[in-house]
C-alpha cells in the first residue's frame, strides 16, 4: 500500500518554482496562476477529498468549500445516492464534471495520489479504520466523532496518526467556540478559585443489542452492504441502518456517554487542563429507589471531580459544560449563552454569536494546520483521551461496578461491587477490562 507522502509533501514547492520559471518567460501567464485578483495560486491550494459524506458530513463539506484554498477532488461512498449527490454538489460550485466517485476507500486513495487531505464523516463503526488508512496513505484527516467504539481503537488512530506524521483534527469543534473557549479560560485564569469539579452534558449511555429484521439487499452499486458493516459483526440488511437508524444499536454505536461525551468530556478535560491524562476513578449512580441512573462519576489523579450526566442543566444548549471553582461556577452551551456566579465576575461574559454546532473555525484551522504542520485543538492525541474517559464511564456504567484506571498503561486496575440502596454489582476486574476492545470481522484489525 503506497503513502505518496513524498509526492504531496513536495508538490506545492514544485508549483510555487514553475511559478517562478513560468514568470520569467516572456509568454502570458493567467493572473489566477500567480494569485492575482483574490484567486488562490496551485501552490497553495489544498486538495481534499470525502468518505461518507451525508447529514453532518454535508455540513462539513459546505463549510469546507465556502475556502477559497480549498479543491475538493473526489467522493467515495457506498450509496450511490450520496456519491452522485456530492459530485452534483462539487460540480456545480466548479462549473465542470470533475469530481470523481468511488466506492471503496483504496480505490479511492490509490486513484489520487495528489490528495492533501480527507474528510472523513462516516457512521460510527468506520472511524477508526478510515482514519488509520487515510494515515497510512498520507493523507490528513479531518474525522467527524466519535472517533472510535473502544478504548482499544482510540489509541490505535492517535498511534497511526503520529506514526505516518499527519495532521489530525477530530470534529469536536467547540474547542474553536468562543463561548466554551471563555469557559475554559476563566478556569485556567483561576478566576473561579481552585478547581473542584467538571460536569459534561451527556445521553443515556444504554444501547440495544437487537437486530433489525432482514430486507432485500440491493446491488452492491447502489448499496455495498458488505462495505457498509466494514469491521462490524455480520448483521442482515435493513435500510433504517444506512439512514442514521444504526444509533443505539451495540454492533455499531457506543451509546449516549460517548455519543456526546466525546464533546463535552473533552471540553471538561480542556477545561482541568487534562489533555495528557484522564480521570482514574468511575462509577455509576442510583437514585433514592436504588435504581441505576444515566448519570456516570469520577476523579481525576489530583482529586477534580468529573460528574457526566443528562439532567439538571440550566437550558443553555445542547452539549453544555460547567465547572465549578472553590469561589464561584461557570455554564454554558450551544446556544452561545453563560451564565456565572458570582455576580462580580458577570463582567467576564460575553455573547459570541456562533453557535456550539458550527465548524467554520474548526475546519479552518485544520486547514491552516495542513500548511503548517502544527497540532489542532483537537488533536488525535486530545481526542483519544476523551474518548477514552468516555468509554471508561460507559463500561462503568455497563458493568455496575466502581472501576479503577491507569491512564498510562490504559487498563482497568480495580473493579469492585459498587452498592447503592440495594443494587450491587458480581462484575469483576477482567470483564472491564475485556470491554476495552471488540472484535472485528475479518480482514479488518487494528
Amino acid at each position: 500500500m503506497g503513502t505518496n507522502t513524498a509526492v504531496n509533501k513536495h508538490r506545492r514547492q514544485f508549483l510555487k518554482a514553475s511559478a517562478v520559471i513560468a514568470a520569467m518567460s516572456p509568454f502570458y501567464i493567467p493572473g489566477k496562476i500567480l494569485g492575482k485578483d483574490g484567486a488562490v495560486p496551485p501552490s497553495e491550494q489544498i486538495i481534499m477529498g470525502g468518505l461518507g459524506i451525508r447529514s453532518r458530513g454535508g455540513h462539513d463539506l459546505s463549510v469546507l468549500l465556502t475556502n477559497p484554498d480549498v479543491r475538493f477532488l473526489s467522493i467515495c461512498d457506498i450509496r450511490k445516492d450520496r456519491r452522485e449527490a456530492v459530485k452534483a454538489q462539487v460540480d456545480k460550485l466548479y462549473g465542470s464534471n470533475d469530481c470523481t466517485m468511488y466506492r471503496d476507500m483504496f480505490e479511492f486513495y490509490e486513484s489520487n495520489p495528489q490528495m492533501d487531505g480527507v474528510l472523513i464523516a462516516t457512521g460510527d463503526r468506520w472511524h477508526t479504520m478510515a482514519s488509520i488508512v487515510a494515515a497510512k496513505y498520507g493523507k490528513d484527516i479531518y474525522c467527524e466523532k466519535p472517533l472510535s467504539l473502544t478504548i482499544q481503537e482510540s489509541r490505535a488512530v492517535a498511534d497511526a496518526v503520529n506514526r505516518y506524521s499527519r495532521v489530525f483534527q477530530a470534529g469536536t469543534q467547540r474547542r474553536n467556540i468562543g463561548n466554551f473557549q471563555l469557559a475554559a479560560k476563566l478556569v485556567h485564569e483561576g478566576k473561579l478559585g481552585k478547581l473542584k469539579e467538571v460536569h459534561a452534558n451527556t445521553l443515556s449511555p444504554g444501547v440495544t443489542h437487537d437486530w433489525l429484521p432482514a430486507q432485500p439487499e440491493p446491488s452492491k452499486d447502489e448499496i455495498d452492504w458488505e462495505l457498509w458493516l466494514g469491521p462490524c459483526p455480520w448483521r442482515p440488511f435493513n435500510m433504517e441502518y444506512v439512514n442514521g437508524g444504526w444509533r443505539g444499536h451495540y454492533d455499531f454505536h457506543g451509546g449516549g456517554i460517548l455519543e456526546w461525551g466525546t464533546h463535552t468530556v473533552d471540553l471538561c478535560q480542556w477545561a482541568a487542563q487534562a489533555d495528557d491524562t484522564v480521570p482514574v476513578e468511575y462509577f455509576p449512580t442510583y437514585d433514592e429507589k436504588g435504581n441505576k441512573t444515566a448519570r456516570v462519576e469520577g476523579f481525576y489523579a489530583n482529586g477534580v471531580k468529573i460528574v457526566m450526566r443528562n439532567d439538571g442543566w440550566l437550558g443553555l444548549g445542547t452539549c453544555s459544560a460547567r465547572y465549578v471553582g472553590e469561589e464561584g461556577w461557570v455554564e454554558t452551551g450551544d446556544s452561545g449563552r453563560m451564565e456565572i456566579y458570582p455576580e462580580s465576575l458577570r463582567s467576564e461574559l460575553k455573547f459570541f454569536g456562533m453557535p456550539g454546532t458550527s465548524p467554520d473555525n474548526h475546519i479552518r484551522e485544520f486547514l491552516d494546520c495542513i500548511k503548517t504542520r502544527k497540532k489542532p485543538a483537537a488533536n488525535a492525541d486530545v481526542a483519544a483521551r476523551s474518548h477514552i474517559a468516555s468509554h471508561c464511564a460507559k463500561i462503568a456504567w455497563d458493568t455496575d461496578q466502581y472501576v479503577k484506571f491507569d491512564p498510562v498503561k490504559e487498563e482497568f486496575t480495580e473493579a469492585k461491587k459498587y452498592e447503592s440502596g440495594q443494587r450491587t454489582s458480581k462484575g469483576e476486574l477482567d470483564v472491564a477490562n475485556r470491554l476495552r476492545t471488540r472484535a472485528m470481522r475479518s480482514p479488518w484489525r487494528v
